[in-house]
């Protein structure tokens, strides 16, 4: 397999799963401004959508979309346990979450990372992350994880966005589950493969 990715952006998420299931795979690294591979390739042939992660499995077929992504990684090595059987509520949680990661963390911090982006949209960007940083405090209390004491698919997508807080100087301090629960993530090996790969640690 071949995960196109850019270091310490979102595609980490699948990079983590990746090494969580000890899956080979070669990272290709993109220049999401010139939409240009190392060699000089177009990632635009690859992934037409122009942004990351695109994940080209064995069989020729390309993913795109971290949900979509991780969901056919853990349904394809069901031994893991990385995500319940359909129909059970387990499963519908962990989706839930990835949903959330998505529409609610992921896309409240693009802002912060637009140049272009007025101070008060990002402010008010600031503003959304801090009530969802609070909502997820609270949903962690007493868990070990997103979906109860067992490590889903849903954890390095909240684990890679929660990274960003260091980028943008957000002190997770006052929500004392999540700044454990970041913490708790980042010893993972898994986490630790993923982000060793990348240079970022």
């Amino acid at each position: 397999m071949k995960l196109y990715y850019t270091p310490g952006a979102c595609p980490l998420a699948v990079h983590i799963l990746l090494c969580e299931l000890g899956l080979p795979h070669e990272l290709v690294k993109v220049d999401l401004k010139t939409k240009k591979l190392e060699d000089g390739g177009d990632y635009l042939a690859i992934n037409p959508k122009g942004y990351v992660p695109a994940l080209v499995l064995d069989s020729g077929e390309t993913l795109t979309e971290i949900p979509a992504i991780v969901q056919y990684l853990a349904d394809t090595h069901p031994d893991a346990g990385l995500l319940a059987a359909p129909a059970t509520i387990e499963r519908t949680r962990a989706v839930e979450w990835l949903t959330f990661a998505g529409t609610e963390l992921h896309r409240s911090f693009s802002p912060l990372f637009n140049p272009a982006a007025s101070d008060d949209l990002k402010q008010a960007s600031r503003d959304r992350l801090a009530q969802r940083f609070g909502y997820l405090n609270q949903a962690l209390e007493g868990k070990a994880y997103l979906v109860g004491e067992r490590f889903s698919v849903a954890d390095p997508y909240v684990f890679t966005i929660l990274n960003w807080t260091f980028i943008q100087k957000i002190d997770l301090a006052p929500w004392s589950n999540l700044a454990a629960y970041h913490q708790r993530l980042a010893q993972r090996p898994s986490v630790q493969a993923a982000m060793r790969a990348q240079g970022l640690i």
